[in-house]
C-alpha cells in the first residue's frame, strides 16, 4: 500500500500532523508513507522515520500532479483541505480522505464570539480523516526528529545558560500573534533565570531590543540558528514561554512545560499545546498554562492574524500579566529540578 499525506504549511500545522503519520505507519508497517509539503518545511520532516519519501509543492501544480500520478498511490490523506489539495486529489483519482475544518464554527467564534468549537485539539480532527483506514490515535503526542549529523554543543550556547534557561519564543506569523517587546522586557526583568530568545532572522531586531536590559541574563538566538537548531534549543530549555507559533508545537513534541501567550487568536480553534491526551479544558498540571485575555469583547478577532490590531489598542497582548507568567515559569522550573535524596 502507498499513502500520500498532504500538508503544505506551516511549521506548527505540520508538527500537528505527525501523530497521524506515525499511527499510519504503525497500523500498516509495510506501507509506503509519502508526504507532500512546501520545500521550506522539508528539513523538519526529513528525519522522520515514519515517512518514506517527501514531495514538494511548486507554483505550477500540473507537473507536481503529473509526477505524483506515477507513484500510483492507493490513498491520499488530505490534512490541509483547500483548493490546491482538491486539485491534487482530483488529479490523482484515488480514494482520498479529508479532515473537518469547521470553518463556519471558526467564523462564529471570531465574528460573533459564539464558541461552537469542540473541546479538542486539531490533531483529533486530523484522525477523523484516517478513521476509514482504521487508524486511531495512540496518545503518544507529537513527533519532532532532530538530525544526528548536526547538533548544538555547549560552545554554541553562552556559559551563563549551560545550567538551564527559559526559552522565549518571540516570533510569530503575524504581528498580532506576537507579545510586544515592552511586555517581554517586563517578563525578563521579573523572571530570575537565564533567558534564551528564540525566533527567526525577522525577530533579531526585537530580540536585540529585549536583550539590552541584561546582556548576560538574556541571549538573543534569533536568526543565528536553523529551524532544526532552534528546535534543539527548545529541547534543551527547562521551560518554554511562547506566542502561538510553530516552536510552541515543537516544544509540545518534546513534552516541555509551556506557558502559551494568546493575542488575536484563540486556543479554542484547536491549536493549543498538545501532548497526546489533552483537550483544551484539561489543564495539565506541570505541563501547560494558557495565558489569554478574555476580559475584552473583541477577542478573538481572527483565526490567523493581522499586521496590526484592528482596534488600535492591542489589549489582548498588552493586558497579559507578565508577573503571573514569571510565577508560572518559576513553578515549572522548581518542578524540573532533580529531587533531593532524603
Amino acid at each position: 500500500m502507498k499513502v500520500l499525506v498532504i500538508r503544505f504549511s506551516s511549521i506548527g500545522d505540520i508538527v500537528l500532523t505527525t501523530p497521524v503519520v506515525r499511527c499510519l505507519k504503525m497500523k500498516y508497517p509495510q506501507a509506503e508513507i509519502h508526504f507532500l509539503t512546501k520545500t521550506a518545511y522539508g528539513p523538519m520532516l526529513s528525519n522522520n522515520p515514519y515517512i518514506d519519501r517527501i514531495h514538494y509543492l511548486s507554483d505550477d501544480l500540473d507537473p507536481v500532479i503529473e509526477y505524483l500520478r506515477k507513484e500510483k498511490f492507493d490513498h491520499v490523506v488530505d490534512l490541509h483541505h483547500n483548493l490546491r489539495t482538491m486539485r491534487v486529489k482530483k488529479g490523482l483519482k484515488v480514494k482520498s480522505y479529508s479532515f473537518p475544518k469547521l470553518n463556519f464554527k471558526k467564523w462564529m467564534l471570531v465574528n460573533l464570539k459564539m464558541n461552537l468549537m469542540p473541546d479538542k485539539s486539531i490533531v483529533e480532527r486530523y484522525f477523523e480523516a484516517v478513521r476509514p483506514l482504521e487508524v486511531y490515535n495512540d496518545g503518544k503526542g507529537l513527533d519532532y526528529f532532530l538530525p544526528e549529523n548536526k547538533r548544538i554543543t555547549n560552545t554554541d550556547i553562552p556559559m551563563s545558560h549551560w545550567g538551564g534557561f527559559v526559552g522565549c519564543v518571540i516570533g510569530g506569523s503575524y504581528n498580532t500573534k506576537k507579545l510586544p517587546v515592552a511586555q517581554w522586557k517586563v517578563f525578563c526583568e521579573e523572571v530570575p533565570y537565564p533567558v534564551m530568545l528564540l525566533g527567526g532572522p525577522e525577530d533579531m531586531h526585537a530580540g536585540n531590543e529585549i536583550a539590552e536590559i541584561d546582556r548576560i541574563k538574556i541571549y538573543n538566538s534569533c536568526g543565528k540558528f536553523s529551524l532544526n537548531e532552534s528546535a534543539e534549543l527548545v529541547k534543551y530549555a527547562r521551560v518554554i514561554v511562547s506566542n502561538d507559533t510553530g516552536l510552541m508545537h515543537i516544544a509540545a513534541a518534546f513534552q516541555k512545560p509551556i506557558i502559551s501567550l494568546w493575542g488575536n487568536t484563540s486556543p479554542e480553534i484547536g491549536m493549543f499545546p498538545y501532548y497526546g491526551y489533552n483537550n483544551l479544558n484539561d489543564r495539565i498540571a506541570g505541563q501547560s498554562v494558557i495565558m489569554e485575555n478574555k476580559t475584552i469583547g473583541c477577542h478573538p478577532c481572527s483565526k490567523l492574524g493581522y499586521n496590526r490590531c484592528p482596534k488600535g489598542h492591542f489589549k489582548c497582548m498588552n493586558g497579559l500579566d507578565m508577573k503571573a507568567v514569571s510565577e508560572h515559569v518559576q513553578n515549572f522550573w522548581v518542578a524540573s529540578l532533580p529531587k533531593m535524596a532524603n
